[in-house]
C-alpha cells in the first residue's frame, strides 16, 4: 500500500457524498441551472424529480462532468464528490469517472462478450494505477455479476455478446460492468425507462441491494418509482431546487404549493 492509498484510508468518511454549491451552468446562451445548492447523504438512495427541462439530468450529467463533451457548456460553482472539487484544475477527468459511474436510459452494453463487458473498465483503470477490485478476472466477474444478481442468469454463457441479453439484463450488465472500478456514487439517469414492469421491479430491488455500500441519485419522470425506490428526494423547477427532503414527507406533506402541484399531476 503507497503512502496516498494510506492516507485515504486515515481520512474520515464524509457525510456527504455530493455537495454541490451556487452551482450554475449555460449551455451557450441559455442557463440551465441557477445557484443549485445539494448536499446526498452517503450510502442512501436520493431520486431527484421534477417536469422535463428542469435540470434533474443536467445536474445528474455535471457531477461525473459528462457535460464537458459538449464544447458550449459553462460552469460556475463547485460540486464536491467524497469531499473533493471535482472542479478543481487539477483533478483528473479519469479519477471522476471512476469515483462517479453513471448508468443511461437505454441500456449501452458494448458489442463484445458479457465477460469482456465487465473487466473492460477494470483493466483501464488498474494498467493506470488506480484502486480496483483485486482478484483474478473470473472472480472479479463473478463478484461483479453477483452483486447485481445476474451471475445465475449468465454464468454459462459469459463469451455470448451483451447485446444478446433482454433489456433488463443489459440493464444490470451496465450497473455491473461499474462495479470493479470501485466507485463511490452511481448515478442513473432514468434507468428504466426502456424496461417492462417487470424488468423496471428487478432493477429498483436491485437498488436496495446496492445502497449502503454505494451512494445512489436517480432522476425519474415516475413518481410511484420515485417514491417506492428512494430514501430522499429532491424537486428541481425550472433549474432551481425547490425542496429536499425525506421521501415519505415530500410526497405526503411538501412544504411547497409548486411541489405538491407537481406530484398531484397539475403540470409536468
Amino acid at each position: 500500500m503507497n503512502i496516498e492509498q494510506t492516507a485515504a484510508l486515515l481520512q474520515p468518511t464524509p457525510q456527504y457524498a455530493i455537495d454541490s454549491q451556487r452551482l450554475n451552468l449555460w449551455y451557450g446562451t441559455f442557463q440551465a441551472l441557477f445557484d443549485v445548492d445539494l448536499r446526498i447523504r452517503q450510502g442512501i438512495i436520493t431520486a431527484m424529480i421534477g417536469p422535463s427541462g428542469c435540470g434533474k439530468s443536467t445536474f445528474l450529467r455535471s457531477v461525473n462532468r459528462i457535460n464537458e463533451r459538449l464544447g458550449y457548456v459553462r460552469i460556475e460553482g463547485s460540486i464536491r464528490v467524497m469531499n473533493e472539487n471535482i472542479y478543481d484544475p487539477g483533478v483528473e477527468l479519469v479519477q471522476v469517472r471512476k469515483q462517479v459511474g453513471m448508468v443511461f436510459q437505454r441500456p449501452n452494453p458494448l458489442p463484445i462478450s458479457i465477460r469482456d463487458n465487465i473487466l473492460f473498465s477494470h483493466r483501464l483503470h488498474a494498467e493506470g494505477g488506480g484502486e480496483v477490485e483485486q482478484g483474478t478476472p473470473d472472480e472479479i466477474v463473478e463478484k461483479s455479476l453477483r452483486q447485481v444478481l445476474l451471475w445465475d442468469k449468465v454464468k454459462d454463457r459469459l463469451k455470448r455478446k451483451a447485446t444478446e441479453l433482454s433489456l433488463e439484463e443489459q440493464q444490470k450488465l451496465c450497473i455491473a460492468r461499474l462495479l470493479p472500478v470501485k466507485p463511490k456514487v452511481l448515478l442513473m439517469d432514468e434507468p428504466c425507462s426502456a424496461l417492462d414492469p417487470k424488468g423496471t421491479e428487478a432493477v429498483e430491488e436491485l437498488l436496495w441491494d446496492l445502497r449502503g455500500e454505494y451512494t445512489i441519485l436517480i432522476v425519474t419522470h415516475n413518481m410511484a418509482q420515485a417514491r417506492r425506490a428512494s430514501e430522499e428526494c429532491v424537486f428541481m423547477l425550472m433549474g432551481k431546487v425547490v425542496e429536499h427532503s425525506r421521501t415519505d414527507v415530500l410526497f405526503v406533506t411538501p412544504a411547497h404549493k409548486e411541489t405538491a402541484d407537481y406530484i398531484e399531476g397539475r403540470y409536468g
